[in-house]
């Protein structure tokens, strides 16, 4: 390893954090995440100069070691009881209050109680994969499985954590409000589209790696709307348009000819309570494909073709 006077304190600082964040949405424990981050580092030191030396993108070694250690834990209810733990908690107040208000603002509480919900292998390649775009031989490496299997499985979890926001609502209703989604949009007028959003709404943006965008969930009315209209901006060749999604009404998003987003609402209240916006290429080749008399139905939700 490099000497630390080398490599610059700002890279340091943020690959730690960014370590926590891995280990905390996987966990969703600060002390635990803390715990994970150490024996990750631990084993990096334990690493023989040669060793080090081979290993060319050091934070991706740390990340896998991380998702490792993490997964393992997930795998025992009782995790939590070991001396990582033990150590966080008898460490210093002021740090993991520190660490705690940080993650705070990227984790939403309503996603965290979500993630319980999932399988430790589901949980691991939906935070993986969705959350901090690993690549899908990174994930494989982590979770243990094929990657075809890791993308299942993350599709998997991505549908569970969708059903379980969603609130019952009739589809004259739905559709109302996805159609003054759109036209909010189409006409870029925020503080309609802030509107028509709860204010605690979450925005998930799935690029799967594959197209760049935003690697993380947007939380709260006003920051989902700019996200959302900066993505969409009314621009030559790009046509927004309501279209059913998965059995509900939602966006469709074309580039020209092709589709290169779909958009899905899920509502509460009478307001937009979650989106999910689909970027990934990967998921949107059946919309993308020319019909087929007896193919899958290509107007299905991307993050359910192949649900069984």
């Amino acid at each position: 390893m490099d000497p630390v006077g080398a490599v610059p304190i700002g890279e340091l600082v943020e690959e730690r954090r960014y370590l926590l964040n891995v280990a905390y949405w996987m966990l969703g424990s600060v002390g635990e995440a803390e715990g994970v981050v150490g024996d990750a580092y631990r084993r990096w030191y334990g690493l023989s100069d040669a060793a080090r030396q081979e290993i060319a993108v050091p934070r991706l070694w740390l990340a896998r070691t991380v998702g490792a250690i993490s997964l393992g834990r997930l795998a025992f209810p009782s995790r939590g009881a070991g001396a990582g733990a033990q150590e966080y908690s008898t460490g210093a107040r002021a740090e993991k209050e520190g660490v705690q208000r940080a993650l705070g603002d990227e984790v939403s509480r309503v996603l965290s109680r979500g993630l319980d919900s999932l399988s430790p292998d589901e949980r691991a390649a939906f935070v993986l994969n969705d959350v901090f775009g690993m690549s899908p031989g990174a994930v494989a490496d982590i979770v243990g499985r094929s990657e075809p299997e890791c993308a299942e499985l993350a599709d998997r979890a991505w549908r569970s954590l969708r059903l379980r926001r969603s609130h019952p609502t009739t589809p004259a209703e739905h559709n109302a409000l996805a159609r003054a989604v759109c036209r909010a949009c189409v006409s870029g007028d925020a503080d309609l589209l802030g509107s028509l959003l709860c204010p605690n709404v979450t925005a998930f943006f799935d690029g799967g790696g594959k197209i760049r965008a935003l690697a993380r969930p947007v939380h709260g009315s006003r920051q989902v709307a700019r996200s959302m209209l900066t993505l969409l901006a009314n621009r030559p060749r790009t046509t927004l348009t309501t279209h059913p999604v998965n059995g509900a009404t939602g966006l469709v998003a074309r580039y020209g000819d092709q589709v290169a987003a779909v958009i899905s609402l899920d509502i509460a209240d009478q307001h937009i309570a979650q989106v999910w916006v689909v970027l990934n290429p990967d998921k949107l080749f059946l919309w993308n494909r020319p019909p087929a008399s007896d193919g899958p139905d290509p107007h299905q939700n991307p993050s359910q073709q192949g649900d069984g």
